[in-house]
């Protein structure tokens, strides 16, 4: 080989150097896509904790109008806050769990002590939605405790923290 052809061969990428670089590339990509999923479950549960504040915020104005009772809703497994709470609490849009569309089993849920008929007359209320990047529910209590639980069981508008 000449000394013109042996430079122009050095100068070149190998077919192994390549597929290694491609290679690295596609292990990195893969790597960051796995904790951008991560990161995007742990936006949902923030969204999530901040619309079950915002339903408690909504609750405690309601209260202060009516001299500090609540709509009264007593169903065991929990009645949707979108739906309901909103047509009880007179709102006229009310946030949905991020995830609603794709899970509708995925939802914000409340109880309150009292009759059940939505008539003003509770005095407590528990309002919790399950979060996704841990496997547990986020609870809101009337009496002002806020927290995580493994399971949620609520009867009677009884917090369960």
């Amino acid at each position: 080989m000449s000394k013109r052809n042996l430079r122009y061969y050095q100068k070149a990428f190998t077919m192994i150097e390549l597929l290694v670089v491609i290679s690295i590339i596609g292990i990195l990509a893969a790597v960051s896509l796995v904790s951008f999923t991560g990161a995007q479950k742990q936006a949902r549960d923030a969204g999530r904790k901040s619309d079950l504040k915002q339903y408690r915020d909504s609750f405690e104005l309601f209260a202060n109008k009516n001299s500090g009772l609540f709509p009264s809703r007593t169903t065991a497994s929990g009645e949707r806050a979108s739906t309901t709470l909103c047509a009880d609490l007179g709102l006229t849009t009310c946030s949905e769990d991020p995830r609603f569309s794709d899970d509708p089993a995925q939802v914000y849920l409340y109880q309150t002590d009292g009759a059940g008929s939505g008539d003003i007359g509770a005095t407590s209320y528990v309002l919790w939605s399950k979060l996704e990047g841990k496997s547990e529910y986020f609870v809101i209590c009337s009496n002002g405790k806020v927290g995580s639980l493994a399971t949620v069981s609520v009867s009677g508008g009884i917090c369960p923290l």
